[in-house]
């Protein structure tokens, strides 16, 4: 799971004063003893995420803060930074020697820009010392540092109630950092802290949201897409690689593995599965990939199932689904609402691949009035008719695994076509 910088990072000690990126700590903090371990996962993670960045970089910790900088574009750190799932914020900010010259020179630097941009602006400043034997208090250094911005400033005006502009010094021993804006990271638990996880990714809004909560609960992804191939096009297939792609820019990339149902599916019908249809094959899904999850090291997988959404997910449809696994299935959005599941997918990026028209293989064969109460019984009675070893080995022979998103740090535009992408 770990990645390594295009550039080896150098020691912290050697990194340049000047421009750098600030990331506040989100849950990591919380931990204990085991803290250090959680760190290096979303340090690992970080570094993936910097990979095509364009020149070297390097990573430095301070207490609950990592400090990213390197001979790169604020800009493009602070866009791949919030990619990083298990960072509260991400705050671009400038590295400055710990003397009270050098913090007044930046802070009056950084005040006069922004005065420039917008002036009439009210600011507060906020001190952090880390370092409790630098020479002024908090209160006083945030005092001091007012009053010399207010005198070499113009345009700008005290307002600690509600500022337009929060100037953040935070003093370390040998090294200040001043911010002033602050953009929203992927709070969580960094990917890879909480093991693996197999996502049943559809052409839809819920599976996508889902794993990347998932994702934000410490789970590394992979993905398996079930196609209604060979009875329908490759569009699904399409859509999946897309939301794939998309999810990966949040992880180190996650595989993608296609499997066409479509003749399995046609099997359940010939053999009477009738209004259990939905629900046979999709007890078929989770044993195929609960074996697949098997092969690949995935301890759970992740579903997009909301509870009553749809006939499959009644409560009895789903502890049915269940029975059907040898690993747990994780349902994030199990209480979610559809309008609070479309709302997030925009957030993410997902819902404009998922309103994308496809052929989805939940509606291949689906009986006019499926079952919202599927007994065991019944759907045992309909699975003795086939040899469900031999379907599911089947299944998992003929299986197209893809990487999306390893080819480069882009995201792709909304497929315009339903041409499927070439296995890797």
């Amino acid at each position: 799971m770990s990645g390594k910088p295009t550039v080896p990072a150098p020691r912290a000690a050697s990194a340049p004063y000047g421009p750098c990126v600030l990331l506040k700590h989100g849950e990591v903090f919380l931990k204990g003893h085991n803290r250090h371990r959680f760190v290096e996962r979303l340090h690992d993670n970080l570094r993936v995420a910097l990979r095509g960045v364009g020149g070297s970089t390097w990573i430095k910790s301070a207490q609950n803060v990592t400090v990213l900088g390197g001979q790169v574009p604020q800009e493009a750190l602070v866009e791949r930074a919030r990619r990083v799932i298990g960072f509260n914020s991400v705050e671009p900010a400038i590295r400055v020697p710990s003397t009270l010259e050098e913090i007044n020179r930046a802070a009056v630097e950084a005040l006069r820009a922004v005065s420039a941009d917008r002036p009439g602006r009210g600011f507060a400043v906020r001190v952090k010392r880390r370092d409790k034997q630098f020479p002024l208090t908090s209160s006083r250094m945030a005092a001091q540092v007012g009053a010399r911005v207010l005198e070499e400033v113009t345009g700008l005006h005290v307002d600690l109630t509600r500022p337009d502009v929060l100037l953040t010094i935070e003093i370390d021993r040998k090294e200040t950092y001043l911010s002033w804006t602050r953009h929203p990271g992927v709070t969580g638990l960094p990917v890879g802290s909480s093991g693996r996880a197999l996502v049943l990714l559809s052409g839809g809004y819920d599976s996508p949201v889902a794993a990347h909560r998932a994702m934000r609960r410490g789970l590394a992804c992979e993905f398996v897409h079930f196609s209604g191939a060979p009875y329908t096009n490759p569009s699904s297939v399409y859509k999946a690689y897309a939301l794939a792609r998309e999810l990966n820019r949040y992880q180190p990339p996650g595989r993608l593995h296609v499997i066409a149902l479509g003749k399995a599916q046609k099997q359940l019908a010939v053999v009477g599965a009738g209004r259990l249809q939905v629900v046979a094959q999709r007890r078929l899904m989770v044993r195929t990939a609960s074996a697949l999850a098997a092969r690949t090291g995935a301890q759970a997988l992740v579903t997009g199932d909301s509870l009553g959404q749809v006939a499959s997910q009644t409560l009895a449809n789903l502890v049915a689904v269940d029975e059907a696994s040898d690993l747990p299935i994780l349902r994030p959005l199990i209480g979610w609402e559809k309008q609070e599941i479309i709302d997030e997918a925009r957030s993410l990026g997902t819902a404009d691949i998922s309103i994308l028209p496809d052929e989805d293989c939940c509606q291949l064969l689906a009986p006019p009035r499926a079952s919202t109460r599927a007994g065991l019984p019944h759907l045992r009675a309909v699975e003795k008719r086939l040899d469900l070893d031999e379907v599911t080995e089947a299944l998992l022979d003929h299986i197209q695994v893809m990487l999306p998103g390893e080819e480069d740090g882009t995201v792709p535009a909304a497929p315009a076509s339903c041409t499927a992408p070439a296995p890797v």
